[in-house]
């Protein structure tokens, strides 16, 4: 259902001007795009583009930030909504729409794309790639999807199973699709694609499964591979492969790496790219290694973790037009906590120490924010912007300086490590506003239990394969431990002072996993939270000045733009992606309920359109049959559930909101459904595959005997809980 309000103004017409020192110009923006749809020009001079967001930062340089100034500090009060859009899936939404001529793209989970009148709501056409089902279990982080590109008339999606398709602007019509991907393998695409002077450009993800990372360019014309950039050595670089390569493997056990037991080593690029044109450098961040734990990765002789493992957990710098190497900077040399740097990149110029620097800045998962000359990769400043214990600093040279106690893939005992896998900062967009000189970050603060796996094998059928117990830092049924421990899991909306290194404000959320950033020209910075809730603040001091009920957790950046001269405000909620579904249950719902209801949201001064009141949330009884499998068939079952269950429904089987709590499974009781379900995958085509060639159908009954167990636990505990507060009630 879609309901929208909007009045004809006039059509903006304003010469384009450069961005990152390179100027261009379009004939105009706004409602003239000209017939042969996006151009390199159009692309180089976005800054100057007030009216249409015509890529996925809207500018190269990915600041998120719009010079619209119609919406600001003074009327922000009078926003409201202007039309929504109901979508067809109810799993995590983390795109950025696109606007162009009046017309809004975007994709939602499962890749699928919608178009709109950006200004009435009105649906013009939707394309549903038809991903199947069974590849969500490829996915370590939900069944998302970040957005789209755009190349003259044609849009540019990644799909979920590893296609890159070419889609008509005007009409959805599928033009050309590539696979790029091995789909043999756990390879996936959540991210947005970037284009480049008519070159498609996507990586990829699934390092916690078992894959090698690489980045590769597309012709946009017809979907032919240009140049593919591997981000890790397989173990055979001799004289034949590139440079940067035969030094990357310097740097690994390469026998490891050309072994059985190698799995790829990661370092995929699942996310953030930039690019400078006046440099002609594009910029990307690469992820964690394959396995975590590096002493399974890339043993030394003692069998401890070794070598600095390039070029994971990077920033690498390459030409786009060749995919020739240029320069990289590693964040975290031998990761092993799945510290990607992955994590949006921004560039800007700004002075530093008296003199005019070309930055490139980042705050990745390891809680450290850096400054780098984006020109030659020269290290400038790093400062935690969170607390972290994994590191004693950041010295002068850009190297850490380890904490010996962190380093559990050399000492082999488990180890309290902030911050946790999630990071300081996920995947979040941040936004930069060029006129208070300020990084908007969306932080979070969590340390995890890092337990390192003893004996343990690759499986590359199934399950994530991390070298670490996930369940090493499973709750106890102890309502006060739980309590203890959801007051030590934060949100934080952070103001960087990129320069001191330091946080000007700070604004506290309720919880963790809120949503990513945009900056405009109104002095306003928009986040939406996962309390349900799309919230304006004042860019210079943190104050909130608005704030609007989503009636669902929202986790995507906000865009804008303008259509017959009237700014809109566009954000597209619902719950999801990898703490909605990796985290305990109760820590998720701690301060009420997340729900997924996924929705655009689009504003405008004056709106009138209002949302349908909300369904109650209805959520079935802990009601487990008995728990009366042996202790040692249990303690199989939490060992299994921990590396094959855990990741999409959550530690302890504790469950929140996105999928399936299998404590309240109605499988549960009947031990044949249970095993047509998880072993013979009954339910494929719902995500849930067969786990026949991973798991035993012993081991499958053993997890059943563990989630009874669990369910006997929390229920209780809830009867505990209740009786105790209606003692307290008659007091």
């Amino acid at each position: 259902m879609i309901f929208a309000t909007g009045k004809a103004a006039w059509a903006a017409k304003l010469l384009v001007l450069g961005t990152l020192g390179v100027g261009a110009c379009n004939e105009m923006y706004g409602d003239v795009m000209g017939d042969g749809g996006v151009t390199a020009e159009m692309l180089v001079g976005a800054g100057g583009d007030h009216a249409n967001w015509i890529s996925h930062g809207r500018t190269y340089d990915e600041q998120r930030f719009s010079p619209l100034d119609q919406v600001n500090a003074e009327n922000v009060g009078e926003l409201d909504l202007a039309w929504y859009a109901d979508m067809d899936t109810a799993r995590g939404q983390e795109a950025t729409p696109l606007v162009m001529d009046g017309k809004l793209y975007l994709t939602t989970a499962w890749s699928k794309v919608k178009a709109f009148d950006a200004a009435t709501g009105k649906p013009l056409w939707d394309y549903d790639p038809e991903v199947p089902g069974e590849t969500g279990v490829k996915v370590c982080c939900d069944v998302v999807n970040r957005g789209l590109a755009a190349w003259g008339n044609s849009l540019f999606l990644g799909t979920l199973d590893g296609r890159l398709v070419s889609l008509d602007r005007d009409t959805g019509e599928v033009q050309w699709e590539v696979v790029t991907v091995d789909q043999s393998m756990a390879y996936s695409i959540t991210g947005a694609p970037r284009v480049i002077d008519g070159k498609v450009i996507i990586g990829n993800g699934g390092a916690e499964f078992g894959v090698r990372g690489y980045v590769a360019a597309y012709d946009a014309a017809d979907g032919s591979e240009l140049w593919r950039f591997y981000t890790v050595p397989d173990g055979n670089e001799g004289g034949e492969s590139p440079q940067y390569l035969q030094d990357a493997a310097e740097t690994w056990n390469t026998e490891v790496l050309r072994s059985s037991d190698s799995i790829g080593g990661g370092g995929t690029v699942w996310d953030s790219m930039a690019y400078d044109p006046e440099l002609d450098l594009l910029y990307f961040g690469v992820g964690n290694g394959s396995p975590w734990n590096q002493a399974y990765r890339s043993p030394g002789e003692d069998g401890t973790g070794e070598g600095d493992n390039l070029y994971l957990s990077s920033i690498v710098a390459i030409r786009p037009d060749t995919g020739e190497y240029v320069w990289h900077y590693q964040t975290t040399p031998g990761e092993t906590w799945d510290y990607t740097a992955t994590q949006h990149i921004i560039l800007a110029d700004m002075e530093v120490d008296g003199e005019k620097r070309k930055v490139l800045m980042q705050a990745p998962k390891n809680g450290f924010f850096y400054v780098l000359d984006r020109e030659t990769g020269e290290f400038i400043s790093a400062e935690e912007y969170i607390p972290q214990n994994w590191a004693e600093r950041i010295d002068e040279s850009g190297r850490p300086i380890f904490n010996p106690e962190a380093r559990i893939d050399k000492t082999g005992q488990p180890a309290l490590v902030m911050p946790g896998p999630l990071g300081g900062h996920n995947w979040h967009p941040m936004a930069y506003h060029p006129g208070e000189g300020l990084v908007y970050i969306p932080a979070f603060e969590a340390a995890s239990v890092y337990a390192p796996e003893e004996n343990w094998k690759p499986d590359v059928a199934r399950g994530f394969n991390v070298g670490f117990n996930l369940g090493a830092g499973d709750l106890p049924p102890d309502l006060g431990i739980r309590k203890e421990v959801y007051g030590t899991v934060k949100g934080k909306l952070m103001a960087w002072d990129p320069v001191a290194q330091e946080a000007r404000w700070v604004v506290e959320h309720a919880g963790p996993w809120n949503g990513g950033l945009l900056a405009t020209g109104g002095g306003l910075v928009f986040q939406g939270n996962s309390s349900s809730e799309f919230a304006a603040y004042n860019a210079g001091s943190g104050e909130k000045l608005w704030s609007f009920g989503a009636q669902t957790g929202v986790v995507a950046p906000p865009m804008t733009y303008t259509v017959n001269g009237e700014q809109y405000v566009a954000v597209l909620a619902g719950w999801g992606g990898a703490y909605a579904i990796t985290a305990d249950g109760h820590l998720v719902n701690d301060q009420g309920p997340v729900r997924n209801i996924s929705r655009l949201l689009v504003f405008k001064l004056g709106g009138e359109a209002e949302l349908p009141e909300m369904r109650e949330l209805v959520n079935l009884p802990l009601d487990p049959p008995p728990s009366r499998a042996s202790a040692e068939e249990i303690a199989l079952g939490k060992e299994k559930y921990a590396r094959y269950c855990a990741v999409c429904h959550a530690p302890a089987a504790v469950g929140s909101t996105v999928l399936p709590d299998l404590r309240r499974s109605g499988t549960l009781g009947n031990a044949r459904s249970w095993e047509a379900v998880v072993h013979e995958g009954i339910l494929k085509d719902n995500g849930m595959v067969s786990f026949a060639d991973s798991l035993s159908k012993e081991e499958v009954q053993a997890i059943r005997a563990y989630v009874i167990a669990r369910a006997n636990e929390d229920k209780a505990l809830e009867e505990a809980t209740a009786a105790e507060a209606e003692q307290v009630a008659r007091r």
